[in-house]
């Protein structure tokens, strides 16, 4: 797959630098999309904040291009302190586009948040600032400051379209924001050089506004402003252009309206002028301008039928060289399926009994995930599933309360929403580089595969002939599964074969299906074909957030009162619990635990030959009696086959399987592969009839868990342990009943957590049931997802 993939590009590339001239950007444009789909990773957490010692409960999404991703089939979520030291990382298996997980906080987890990256192999090819990164505020149970953290103010301006051009009337945006990008209030006022105030500046939302200018030869511009905290400042406007031109976009319910002006001035290639309008990387529009008459053209193109999400008008010259772009902001609810949440019974008494069902009308499958959480620790959510696939995906940088903007088309919502359009740069595209078919480097194919035993052969000779040779590999879980393989060799070594989904660890033993290859002493390196976690990985946090949600004094006091009913539980079940007591005793060797579980009566003990066959390879034994020649002073065996003897001092020592008497027949017929332990007793023997003299020689089979018929490693296969996926944690959900009460108190703060709710046209409900903790008495419920045609929903209700 990714030797056909990589053929794929590297034909596209060949085609495109051929006929790059001959074609238009456009049809590049769209071509580069095909071949380059961006992946978008979202992530339902069951709570926005969390408590030392609790364990985060998610499901994540993945999608390309508002459908359901094809490309990966891994998911990889990296977790890291306060100080960019990587916690754990997981990775998990993608399900109809989506996984679960969990992370537990440790106990004594000092940092006042933690940081999580997810992303797919495939999407570590585009700029890592599009990557999903979230920090999670975590209350260690220490006092948050109250002191106002500094916070030193900038002030940004950003003419619509990208440049400022003298003469012409311009809209321009600000925005006032702190160090980590949250915003900051300011009054402030534009003045001139003669320091004449020309317009007085106010915020419309988050530290962001706008104001027109007509710039003037000669002159020169400044933002005076003063931040809520009382500090000063100024920001010049700079690049003021002598000629070019202007791009301006508004937006009605069905259409967005142009505006092109240009200085009277202006080289020839800047009259004749292409608009083209994309989204997704897609072409939507292209338009001709013809301003060689005209200074101003006023034209506009339909959006009522578009998919929501960003849509960019890149204005070109006549020989395409890039010179404004400008981005809308499209919601024609087009994203959306309905889902609904009926309360059957509501109970917010101690333990009462709860029943949701989860209603879809839409007949797409849908794969969703549920949380239900005491009320009282929940702010205002600042991401969600729509934001995050929507609009944090598609901007550089931070974008504050991005959930905000897509929770309603309120018309004033809208506008403020158009203000984070003219102050985040989109700029995903290289246009140079995109004209030049300029062939990318990439160092990730796509994750087309689960797990598999992948590696190489070293030490082989090259260009063998005969045709690939054969790796035998049996793959045991913990499980005790089993599974066998036979991977084929490739001329350079290599070998790759798809595995069966596994978690934890698995033990892998290999040897080569080649006569000539017994001897062979090469090394063989074996991997499971997922991405390599670098040791001690860290990365650079910046600076460090602030979090709104600590402003909240009740949803705190609510946070402290349930980490201190969970310390509470905590120790109680500590104290509940037997102090250690250390036992000294005498350590048995393996064969006296063999004897303990073999050898019972008048077998037990004594003074015997003992011999472990468990953990003896037994070179050139073909049978029991083969294999204790030599061993025993005295013993002596002879002949071979049947016609094989024993004779101890002058005597036949009696033959025992398994404490029952036998004969040289029936031993010889015994693999010793399943012979555990074997005991030669001196004479006399008491177990034996006539008195013993002669002594004995007790043979045990393996039984129970020392069953192992099929050992690879007695077949002297090399082993070596494989990972898995991460193996997680299992949300429990208590049931509480008269017949089966428990006394354990709960202090849950998630009482229910569901990462997969899945119905379709057959199955459109869901019934949901849990029961409530011992306190809680406001719950808040919310339902995320997607259905198999790429739409989204998010449901959010409160049971009081």
């Amino acid at each position: 797959m990714k030797r056909v993939y990589l053929l794929f590009v590297l034909t596209f590339f060949v085609m495109v630098t051929k006929q790059t001239h001959a074609q238009q950007l456009d049809s590049i444009m769209d071509a580069h999309a095909n071949i380059f789909p961006k992946e978008k990773v979202h992530i339902h957490f069951d709570k926005q904040l969390y408590n030392k010692d609790e364990t985060i409960w998610y499901k994540l999404y993945l999608l390309a291009e508002y459908v359901p991703s094809p490309l990966s089939k891994n998911i990889y979520v990296n977790w890291y302190d306060t100080e960019g030291k990587m916690l754990r990382q997981t990775v998990a298996p993608l399900f109809q586009s989506t996984a679960k997980g969990s992370f537990d906080i440790p106990v004594d987890y000092k940092g006042e948040f933690v940081r999580v990256k997810a992303y797919t192999s495939w999407m570590l090819n585009d700029d890592t600032s599009f990557i999903y990164q979230r920090d999670i505020p975590i209350n260690n149970g220490t006092p948050v400051s109250k002191a106002k953290p500094v916070r030193k103010t900038h002030v940004e301006l950003f003419p619509e379209g990208g440049n400022l051009v003298l003469g012409l009337d311009e809209k321009i945006a600000f925005k006032a924001s702190d160090q980590n990008g949250r915003p900051v209030m300011v009054k402030a006022q534009l003045m001139n050089s003669k320091n004449q105030v020309l317009d007085t500046l106010r915020v419309k939302h988050d530290g962001m506004g706008f104001f027109f200018l007509k710039s003037v030869a000669g002159e020169q511009y400044r933002v005076d402003w003063i931040d809520e905290y009382g500090a000063k400042g100024s920001t010049p406007l700079t690049g003021i252009q002598k000629e070019g031109l202007s791009l301006s976009i508004a937006s009605t319910n069905d259409k967005a309206l142009i505006l092109v002006e240009r200085t009277a001035n202006v080289p020839e290639n800047m009259q004749q002028l292409y608009l083209l309008v994309h989204m997704n990387e897609r072409p939507i529009y292209k338009l001709r301008l013809n301003m060689t008459a005209k200074t101003v053209i006023n034209t506009a193109v339909p959006i009522e039928e578009l998919q929501t999400g960003i849509l960019q008008f890149s204005l070109f010259t006549n020989d395409w060289i890039p010179m404004e772009e400008r981005i809308l902001f499209v919601n024609n609810r087009m994203h959306e399926f309905n889902s609904k949440i009926n309360p059957g019974i509501v109970s917010l008494e101690k333990r009462g009994k709860n029943i949701l069902e989860i209603l879809v009308s839409d007949t797409a499958a849908a794969n969703m995930s549920i949380s239900v959480t005491d009320a009282a620790l929940s702010g205002e959510d600042q991401h969600t599933i729509f934001s995050d696939f929507l609009l944090s995906h598609q901007l550089r940088g931070y974008i504050h309360n991005p959930a905000y903007y897509l929770k309603s088309d309120a018309d004033s919502i809208t506008a403020r929403l158009d203000l984070v359009m003219l102050t985040n740069g989109w700029r995903r595209f290289d246009w140079d580089k995109l004209k030049a078919a300029t062939q990318p480097v990439l160092k990730y194919a796509p994750e087309t595969d689960f797990l598999k035993i992948k590696g190489k052969v070293y030490g082989m000779e090259a260009g063998r002939a005969g045709g690939p040779e054969l790796l035998n590999i049996i793959l045991k879980g913990k499980d005790s599964s089993s599974n066998v393989y036979f991977v084929p060799i490739q001329k350079d070594g290599s070998f790759d074969e798809p595995l069966p989904i596994f978690f934890d660890t698995a033990r892998v033993y290999y040897n080569f299906n080649d006569k000539n290859k017994i001897g062979f002493v090469g090394q063989v390196q074996l991997g499971n074909g997922l991405l390599k976690k670098e040791p001690g990985s860290t990365i650079r946090m910046g600076q460090v957030p602030v979090f709104q949600v600590w402003s909240d004094s009740i949803g705190l006091a609510r946070m402290n009162l349930f980490l201190q009913e969970q310390e509470k539980l905590r120790k109680s079940m500590a104290s509940a619990t037997l102090q250690e007591v250390v036992v000294k005793a005498k350590i048995k060797d393996p064969i006296q635990v063999l004897d303990e579980k073999y050898a019972s009566g008048l077998f037990s003990g004594g003074d015997a030959y003992s011999f472990d066959l468990m953990n003896d390879r037994m070179p050139g034994a073909l049978n029991v009696l083969t294999y204790l020649q030599g061993k025993v002073a005295g013993l002596q065996i002879s002949g071979s086959g049947s016609q094989m003897s024993m004779s101890w001092r002058g005597g036949t020592p009696s033959l025992y399987l398994n404490e029952m008497i036998t004969n040289v027949d029936m031993v010889q017929s015994i693999p010793i592969t399943d012979i555990a332990y074997i005991k030669v007793m001196r004479p006399p023997f008491f177990g034996s009839g006539g008195g013993g003299a002669d002594g004995a020689i007790a043979i045990y089979t393996k039984k129970g868990g020392d069953v192992q018929r099929n050992d690879p490693s007695k077949k002297g296969m090399e082993s070596t342990i494989l990972a898995g996926y991460s193996k997680f944690k299992e949300f429990y959900n208590p049931v509480y009943t008269k017949e089966n009460p428990s006394y354990d108190p709960d202090v849950r703060s998630t009482l229910y957590w569901n990462p997969y709710i899945l119905t379709n046209k057959r199955t459109p409900r869901f019934r949901v049931e849990f029961h409530n903790n011992d306190f809680s008495r406001k719950l808040l419920v919310v339902l995320e997802g997607i259905n198999s045609e790429g739409k989204m929903t998010r449901t959010v209700r409160y049971l009081e």
